[in-house]
């Protein structure tokens, strides 16, 4: 049985073709990849003011980001140490060093970042 025929109002009958250049080509289509959309899509919701759907995170920034957060936990899990009178330096000095290992860590996951 065949797929019913789509409303006449609702079929996308007229072609509007245009121009762009190499750079802005570039810039469209890596915006409608990001947010998962066809380029046409992507063209279509901007210029009829339709709602666009929300950037996708890569897996290296989901990487980062949990990487951030964990850092921050050790940050606190050190300022709660520190500011309760009772530390034992050589844990401390321990849990900068996997901060400074997570940093180091990162920043390698950025400049070797090929997106």
């Amino acid at each position: 049985m065949a797929r019913p025929k789509m409303d006449i109002s609702k079929q996308r009958t007229v072609v509007i073709a245009f121009r762009v250049s190499q750079s802005e080509y570039v810039i469209i289509g890596n915006n409608a990849e990001t947010i998962g959309l066809s380029t046409a899509e992507y063209i279509r919701r901007k210029c009829t003011g339709k709602s666009l759907p929300n950037k996708k995170v890569s897996p290296l920034d989901r990487k980062i980001f949990i990487g951030l957060s964990r850092m921050g936990n050790n940050l606190n899990q050190l300022a709660r140490v520190s500011n309760s009178g009772i530390h034992d330096p050589f844990s401390i000095s321990k849990q900068l060093e996997e901060v400074k290992m997570l940093l180091k860590q990162l920043k390698s996951n950025i400049s070797n970042d090929d997106r």
